[in-house]
């Protein structure tokens, strides 16, 4: 017996007991035979949405797509996604149908999804375990496979297509060679699709297990939303630094990247401007310069067009910029740069740099050096050392009151006290900061 939620299995049996038919489906049922933790459980049933309202009854219910048949029941905070049996009429926008029309056969439900592997249906009063289209031993396979004709699915819906490559991704399963080239015939459609979904279903692909693997297998459908990925393919840097073609080698920094969303993002797109910097100088030596920068303007026009929120299109763009900057192993050098960057910041640029050089050539590690930063930067912390005007003894209050006048120059005394604290050339006490700011600038 599959162990669904206690919200899912009261949904259920209480569909069961007014004399419907109820499963749980899709993906969650899929992750339980894998042995992986399902919490969203989807729920489809023979009731109608009418007769849905009449068996909850008393209960917070929100109809969340009432006209396609779905009501959100909620149960001890736990919501509950209930739809009726249904077949979808003709597509005429590459990802909505035209028109829904409710069934009493559970297998017309199954027969409208996507892959074998989300087609499952489960029912915990009967421990019925419903599979249609061999989505168990696709399972066992690891294999990610199209429902019917491949071809009509992602024309139905071409999110579909990145659907796949997720899948892929996250799972760890390789696409059905059949599956595999219906995606790439149906790959132009993808540009009918919101911007907004195709970059969620980008960013989960990203941050699945299997993520390198996804890239370079997807690399020509992931090049219909950044151009520089086809172009990274095959490409021969000529350089000591690399043994590994353009797009490889980012690969290999995506999974080498903690699994967080905007890192992953800066791993995809640190060496996107290398296409448009390369040079070979007289020994026949690849360089890229200013490659950082113009990766960043790049990714600055991706996350625009992709509708990105302004704090990840910020945070991924300086840290793509900043990529490739050194930093020195050196205390006051380092308290600069947490000035600078912030603590998560400069944290984040380390984790990307570490990244970058386990992708680069083995024989020019750099992990003794970055190894070196993180610990002088870990000390710095853990002395609560002052790297910040938050963290200076004395404000702007405290001038005022030692007679400077309010004003633009407050600012100017506070950063200059500030640098001689990072600089070690003053305590971080009140006392020693009124001295300095007297001896400097009076007041």
């Amino acid at each position: 017996m599959l162990r669904l939620s206690k919200g899912a299995l009261w949904a259920i049996k209480r569909l069961d007991d007014s004399g419907y038919e109820a499963y749980a489906v899709g993906g969650a049922i899929r992750d339980l035979l894998m042995g992986r933790e399902a919490n969203d459980f989807d729920i489809t049933t023979s009731a109608t949405p009418e007769q849905m309202k009449a068996v909850f009854s008393g209960e917070r219910v929100i109809e969340t797509g009432i006209k396609h048949g779905t009501l959100t029941v909620l149960y001890e905070g736990e919501p509950l996604e209930i739809t009726t049996y249904r077949k979808d009429g003709e597509y005429d926008d590459n990802r909505h149908p035209r028109s829904v029309e409710f069934t009493s056969a559970l297998e017309d439900d199954l027969s409208r999804r996507d892959f074998t592997i989300n087609a499952l249906a489960y029912n915990p009063i009967s421990d019925t375990l419903v599979d249609l289209f061999g989505g168990q031993e696709d399972i066992k396979d690891k294999v990610i496979r199209a429902i019917g004709e491949p071809k009509r699915r992602f024309t139905e819906d071409a999110l579909r297509i990145l659907r796949g490559a997720r899948f892929s991704s996250q799972l760890d399963f390789e696409i059905e060679p059949k599956t595999k080239r219906a995606m790439l015939e149906c790959a132009p459609l993808l540009e009918n699709i919101s911007r907004e979904r195709i970059a969620i279903e980008l960013n989960k692909l990203l941050c699945g297990k299997n993520a390198k693997n996804a890239i370079l297998d997807n690399y020509e459908l992931l090049a219909l939303i950044i151009p520089e990925i086809g172009m990274m393919h095959g490409f021969d840097q000529k350089n000591d630094w690399h043994i590994y073609d353009i797009l490889t080698h980012t690969a290999l920094v995506v999974e080498n990247t903690p699994p967080i969303t905007h890192l992953r993002l800066v791993a995809l797109l640190h060496d996107i401007g290398k296409v448009h910097t390369f040079t070979i100088d007289a020994n026949g030596v690849g360089h890229f310069y200013g490659h950082g920068i113009v990766s960043a303007e790049r990714a600055r026009e991706f996350f625009t067009e992709y509708k990105y929120d302004n704090d990840t299109k910020s945070k991924c763009v300086k840290l793509i910029a900043r990529h490739d900057n050194y930093i020195e192993e050196d205390r006051v050098y380092i308290k600069k740069r947490l000035n600078r960057m912030g603590k998560d910041a400069f944290f984040d640029l380390l984790a990307i740099q570490r990244a970058d050089n386990l992708a680069q050539n083995p024989k020019k590690t750099k992990m003794p050096h970055f190894d070196i930063v993180e610990q002088i930067a870990n000390e710095i912390l853990a002395e609560n050392a002052c790297f910040s005007l938050k963290d200076l003894a004395i404000d702007g209050e405290d001038l005022i009151e030692n007679g400077f006048k309010a004003g633009k120059q407050l600012g100017e005394i506070l950063d200059f006290l500030l640098n001689e604290v990072i600089e070690e050339r003053a305590e971080n006490t009140k006392r020693v900061l009124l001295r300095i700011a007297k001896a400097k600038f009076g007041g």
